[in-house]
């Protein structure tokens, strides 16, 4: 407070207003993959805005095309407006290019388009689950000899063995990622048929990550990162690899497996919206995962002014304050479930969650509940017939 030494008015403004907490950015890729020119960004992150940047920085007039290449081509086809590539020797492990991409804060996907190996599946994982802010899209193998292959883990080097009557038999490798109880990956097949992104006249097999993640990004952009990226087209696409059945369906929703269908009406669309989470987890549903990871980060940027405030009732009152005006408004956004506000979250931040103990060791404690919507994934219709001139009720 400033001395006052003569009589008169003086006016204070004083800052008590609600401090706004922004929603981070959740449609940002990063890809990890090897480019037609091999030293182009070697060991860094490059920004990518658009397709005619990436030919210029890493093509530079190669018409010899890559995974990454057809990638980037889907991701921008699809809705995607801006990415990081990191440029990978085609030996060299995905971890490679993870570090760089790690470096990232507005990274929020992240992949290794057309890297269907366990380490690179491993690393993508590790890479997310310790972020925490980003989800990994994993391309499954192109094609399958069984489906059945695509619902059990593979290892490290391919094989899969297993004990029989007459010892051990040698089976068909495991094609699936590990699980991950957090729900950071979600797992995709088969491959699309796409034009070369470098060579238009000719039709090849393009992993479905890229393309994914663009769709991740129209959907973030016009629904809000809430809405599940499935039921959708896939712009460019003129087939698949494989044309999986209703009854393969069945088998591979449950193991977390995203199919991309074909329907004669519909054309080809995203059929799927899982993550790689154990079918029992809270976090088996890919627009669930994504959403938390969007609150947790916004809220952790967005309160950092806390950091060296007292640590009393009027600084909790200012975080149950702020967190619940955010919360709210993702809740007339459609983004939580719930008729009001108070069915959707709830924000505890007062003497119970900050004992002594707790404020003797600096720390504060914020307790929030969320109730996030999740996506209708069957659709179930009865019907049943009555006598005629009878009245059908309906609720």
């Amino acid at each position: 407070m400033p001395p006052y030494l003569s009589p008169g008015v003086f006016v204070e403004e004083q800052d008590t207003g609600t401090r706004p907490i922004e929603a981070v950015g959740t449609s940002t890729a990063g890809f990890v993959g090897t480019a037609p020119v091999a030293d182009a960004g070697k060991g860094g992150a490059v920004p990518v805005d658009n397709w005619t940047q990436f030919c210029n920085l890493f093509v530079a007039g190669k018409t010899k095309t890559t995974d990454l290449c057809n990638a980037v081509r889907g991701f921008f086809d699809n809705g995607g407006s801006r990415c990081y590539i990191a440029n990978i020797g085609p030996d060299d492990p995905v971890s490679a290019g993870l570090d760089a991409l790690n470096l990232i804060d507005e990274i929020a996907i992240i992949a290794a388009p057309g890297r269907i190996d366990q380490a690179s599946y491993n690393a993508l994982l590790d890479a997310a689950e310790t972020m925490k802010d980003r989800v990994a899209i994993l391309d499954g193998p192109d094609n399958a000899d069984d489906v059945e292959q695509l619902t059990r883990v593979g290892t490290v080097d391919g094989g899969d063995t297993s004990g029989g009557a007459g010892g051990k038999i040698k089976q068909k490798p495991g094609l699936r990622c590990r699980d991950s109880d957090g729900g950071y990956g979600a797992y995709y097949f088969p491959w699309l048929r796409v034009l070369d992104s470098l060579n238009p006249q000719m039709t090849v097999s393009a992993p479905p990550s890229g393309h994914m993640a663009g769709l991740y990004a129209l959907t973030d952009s016009t629904r809000g990162v809430h809405k599940a990226p499935a039921n959708m087209a896939i712009k460019g696409v003129g087939g698949l690899t494989k044309y999986v059945s209703r009854a393969e369906h069945d088998v591979l929703n449950p193991a977390g497996i995203n199919v991309i269908r074909f329907f004669s009406r519909e054309g080809i669309r995203v059929w799927g919206a899982r993550t790689v989470a154990p079918a029992a987890s809270n976090w088996k549903y890919l627009n669930v995962r994504r959403l938390f990871a969007m609150i947790e980060e916004s809220i952790a940027i967005s309160t950092r002014w806390v950091i060296f405030e007292p640590n009393d009732r009027p600084l909790w009152n200012d975080l149950k304050r702020d967190i619940s005006a955010f919360l709210t408004v993702l809740h007339s956004q459609g983004a939580l479930a719930g008729d009001h506000p108070d069915q959707a979250f709830f924000v505890k931040c007062d003497r119970e969650t900050n004992p002594p103990e707790i404020v003797d060791l600096g720390q504060v404690v914020v307790v929030i509940g969320i109730a996030p919507v999740k996506p209708a994934e069957f659709l179930i219709i009865r019907i049943g017939q009555s006598a005629a001139g009878t009245t059908v009720e309906t609720a």
